[in-house]
């Protein structure tokens, strides 16, 4: 049993950070045995008498960090495209050449499992350093399924290797690959009668998600995917209003989606749907401020109807390069204008909700023993500065690393 006081607790209970003064965890393997002041155990506290004690220097101890949404395992470098935008190329200019998506897709599908695996490895070990102790990764850059499947084994190798829970999704319905070009329909065919039974019979994907778009799949086409996903008790996320108002979002929501991720176009009726089924906003300023983007998410909407708001990298090749949670906490303030309170919440609680994660994401007793103790004592300071290390401590599932 271990034990950290002399703490500010942001228990994250509550609407804002539930705040507790002169806080006390304690915890093991097993989970948060208590989490509130610390009191003597006369006084009704816990017995600290076969305590491991951890004195924390007035800092902060939040729960473990939750990235929600990444794509963190492919193959390949987009350094040389994001210098020919620089220098005046276009989209369609670089798609032309082979470039876009379809780069990153031939980078994957020629690299081994034992590649992928490696070149995902510091990307991990980035995030992790910054306190992630729960992340999601996405397949989508394999587009068949040996493909698919290669980059789904490689997620889960990073998690069998690593002390960080890993949650996987299988993002097939991506883009449509060099073999199906101007056949979307019949790739959506292979997606929904081969891909999707196979990989979740290997037990290798624990949810599914689409790219709804004018670049990506139709609203029709994507309810196919939703469809199969449900007939298999996969529950579903959505890469939804991004680029345009697709009512995708409105879409998921019927589907009871986990999630509906980037949400730039995302209007008033797509907001109700997704707080009549409990779906998560979650929020991508990295790939709104690579793309330099100028169309904001409906914050005031979504705080009225009450919808929670989650952050994520979004890290991937091609529109947001980031390894970088804390990051992603001051562009959601500075860029989306969201409250510290919001940007902590969305990566805790609010990213536990849109993984479908009941057990982690905040501080009390029977939660998992996630936990991040920060040199500060404000949470505020998480969203308001960056660069400095301000991690001094950081355990998943009760075991330090």
């Amino acid at each position: 049993m271990q034990a950290i006081h002399n703490v500010r607790l942001a228990t994250m209970q509550g609407d804002g950070y539930g705040l507790i003064e002169q806080g006390l965890i304690v915890f093991n393997a097993s989970g948060i045995q208590y989490a509130g002041e610390h009191l003597s155990h006369a006084e009704g506290g816990p017995d600290l008498s076969q305590v491991e004690l951890l004195d924390g220097g007035g800092g902060l101890v939040t729960p473990g960090l939750i990235d929600c949404h990444t794509h963190l395992v492919w193959a390949g470098s987009r350094a040389n495209e994001f210098a020919q935008r620089l220098h005046g190329a276009s989209y369609a200019d670089i798609a032309a050449q082979g470039g876009g998506i379809a780069a990153t897709v031939a980078a994957t599908r020629a690299a081994s499992l034992e590649q992928i695996i490696a070149l995902s490895q510091p990307r991990l070990e980035a995030l992790m350093r910054e306190g992630v102790t729960t992340i999601e990764i996405k397949s989508g850059y394999g587009l068949s399924y040996e493909h698919e499947r290669k980059q789904l084994l490689a997620a889960r190798a990073l998690a069998d290797s690593n002390p960080v829970s890993v949650v996987t999704t299988l993002l097939a319905a991506h883009a449509l690959p060099p073999e199906y070009q101007q056949q979307p329909d019949a790739y959506i065919d292979l997606i929904v009668e081969q891909i999707l039974p196979q990989i979740a019979a290997e037990g290798l994907a624990d949810a599914v998600d689409a790219f709804c778009e004018k670049v990506g799949f139709t609203t029709v086409q994507t309810e196919r995917v939703f469809a199969a996903a449900k007939a298999l008790n996969l529950p579903v996320k959505l890469h939804a209003e991004q680029l345009s108002n697709q009512a995708g979002s409105q879409l998921a929501a019927r589907y009871q989606a986990l999630s509906c991720d980037h949400l730039e176009y995302l209007d008033e009726a797509g907001v109700a749907a997704m707080a009549a089924s409990n779906t998560v906003a979650v929020l991508l300023p990295g790939a709104y401020y690579f793309l330099r983007e100028q169309q904001l998410p409906p914050l005031a909407l979504l705080r009225e109807y009450q919808v929670p708001i989650a952050l994520a990298t979004d890290a991937n090749p091609g529109t947001s390069p980031i390894f970088s949670l804390l990051l992603m906490l001051q562009m959601g303030a500075t860029l989306f204008r969201l409250t510290p309170e919001e940007c902590l919440r969305g990566v805790t609680v609010a990213a536990a909700q849109a993984l479908g994660l009941h057990d982690r994401g905040q501080l009390k007793a029977g939660m998992r023993a996630d936990l991040c103790w920060w040199d500060c004592a404000d949470p505020a300071t998480l969203s308001y500065q960056f660069g400095l290390q301000q991690l001094r401590g950081c355990w998943h599932q009760g075991q330090r690393r």
